[in-house]
């Protein structure tokens, strides 16, 4: 009978854990589309509840897929979180039948005050992250949604993190002469951070606001022109496109020009030099202030 006791108590023990880890499992679960929102969203909500999502880093959030386990995933979410703007265009489908299935959705760009496309392009610039000031707009509404899908989270320090950063991106971009604050990059990107910090956009390679179009013989010598008149230092190639495009577009335009590739829409794996939005901002801060500066 002594020796009945221990396991008795030990089997009472694994049951306990058992439940444990049943009730961990059972937290709320939130499904996010881009790997951006994603890292954002894990800042804020903390052990409060799962985040899973469902871009891979370096990936384009124009064009990834996900697959069938990771859309029935989103129907059983507790909170969607999206960009917006026709930003996911790839799973824009999935998106719209969790949310036929009753999935809440929050969409960031729902929360924002838009900035238009520049030059060819049409319709809302879903790119807002670019704005650090924008993206506390989102924070504060994201922090309300999970409320209302009852994960009650505080986001005011990461809010403070998002502050102090818009402060150090201003004061890095004032430092760039006046003549040399133009921008020019592989698509149209830069459309929140030029707003904010008072940037001309000459132009994008591609046009439109998708990487999945093309440009055309006109659209490179039109954009080389400008470049060439503006007399800009740097062009920038976006890390999750390769940068071809800008390099064309230098040897097109026949001028010294340096082909900076910056942190746009994907974070990287850890350690690749943008593994969280905050490290993504302040990495892309420091190269496009040097490169506009010489």
């Amino acid at each position: 009978m002594n020796r009945a006791l221990p396991a008795a108590v030990l089997l009472a023990a694994v049951a306990l854990t058992g439940c444990a880890a049943t009730d961990a499992d059972e937290r709320p679960h939130v499904v996010v589309t881009t790997n951006i929102l994603g890292d954002v969203t894990e800042q804020i909500v903390g052990s409060a509840a799962t985040v899973t999502t469902l871009m891979k880093p370096n990936a384009d959030p124009h064009s990834f897929g996900i697959s069938a386990r990771e859309a029935a995933t989103l129907q059983s979410a507790d909170l969607v979180v999206s960009s917006g703007f026709g930003l996911e265009e790839g799973i824009e489908q999935h998106l719209e039948s969790a949310a036929d299935a009753g999935a809440p959705r929050f969409v960031a760009t729902d929360h924002i005050d838009p900035v238009a496309y520049t030059g060819d392009a049409s319709g809302p610039d879903p790119h807002f992250w670019t704005d650090p000031e924008r993206m506390i707009d989102v924070v504060h509404a994201l922090e309300d949604a999970l409320g209302s899908a009852g994960i009650e989270v505080s986001a005011d320090d990461y809010i403070g993190e998002l502050e102090r950063l818009d402060a150090d991106m201003a004061a890095a971009f004032a430092a760039i002469p006046a003549e040399h604050r133009a921008l020019v990059t592989n698509h149209h990107v830069f459309g929140y951070l030029a707003d904010r910090y008072g940037f001309e956009l000459i132009g994008a390679v591609i046009p439109g606001g998708s990487t999945l179009a093309s440009p055309s013989a006109s659209d490179l010598e039109d954009l080389a022109t400008a470049i060439e008149t503006s007399g800009v230092p740097a062009i920038f190639a976006e890390s999750s496109q390769p940068d071809r495009l800008m390099q064309v577009l230098r040897s097109e335009a026949q001028i010294e020009v340096d082909v900076v590739e910056l942190f746009t829409e994907s974070l990287t794996e850890p350690g690749g030099g943008a593994d969280t939005y905050l490290t993504m901002m302040r990495e892309n801060t420091e190269r496009i202030a040097t490169a506009l500066s010489r």
